[in-house]
């Protein structure tokens, strides 16, 4: 389990045993932060980087691959295109692709994952997509991070997004008024001030689950 971490019962619905995208992505950014003070940890940053760019980049479909060494089986890979690849190029400091595969990682989870709300958590075009968060509590689990769209998402998209557009004054007025304008929005639409945790893949994005979520709230403000 990671972030995704929903259960029902004893079945873990979406299992990511391996080496899960955003973990090592973590990973590395944590390598590249201690690296500034010990070389040790640099040795391993300038080793690991272009070994995840090579094992994760998955040039079928223009993305990365969600889960490497799935099962720890050598080369067995999970193609789903779900939002956690973001974070090799946003909302960590040290992304860890950039160029053309940078921009078509954004590409591709702004056309299959982006909501007006957040990151849907799994591609409607995917097997297994659920697109309403509701029914008993173990339909909602199944539904958790199945298409289930997250607010919090959008901190590390917008991040991305400014960043293979160039950073430039231009690209994050731009980010502004696409994304950021319309989460501002939804302050005013649950809880007065605050924005729910999860919320619908499908349209219209029905807000669902707590209403006052801090790590929600704490994206846009710093996106802001």
């Amino acid at each position: 389990l990671t972030w995704m971490d929903a259960k029902v019962g004893d079945r873990v619905v979406t299992p990511r045993v391996g080496k899960p995208v955003e973990i090592q992505a973590l990973w590395l950014n944590a390598l590249a932060f201690a690296g500034s003070t010990a070389s040790e940890w640099k040795r391993l940053f300038d080793t690991g980087r272009p070994s995840f760019e090579r094992r994760f980049w998955n040039e079928a479909r223009g993305c990365l691959f969600d889960v490497i060494d799935v099962d720890h089986a050598d080369g067995r890979m999970d193609a789903r295109v779900r939002p956690n690849q973001i974070f090799a190029v946003g909302g960590l400091p040290r992304p860890l692709i950039d160029g053309d595969r940078a921009r078509r990682v954004v590409e591709v989870v702004e056309r299959e994952l982006l909501t007006p709300v957040g990151l849907r958590t799994l591609a409607r075009s995917e097997p297994g997509y659920i697109g309403r968060y509701e029914g008993g509590p173990g339909a909602r689990d199944d539904a958790y991070h199945q298409g289930t769209v997250w607010p919090w998402l959008m901190g590390a998209f917008v991040d991305a997004w400014i960043r293979v557009h160039g950073g430039t004054p231009a690209a994050r007025q731009t980010a502004r008024d696409r994304f950021v304008r319309p989460l501002v929005a939804e302050l005013e639409r649950c809880g007065i001030g605050h924005l729910y945790e999860i919320a619908d893949g499908d349209a219209p994005h029905t807000p669902r689950g707590c209403p006052f979520q801090a790590w929600s709230l704490g994206e846009l403000l710093r996106i802001l």
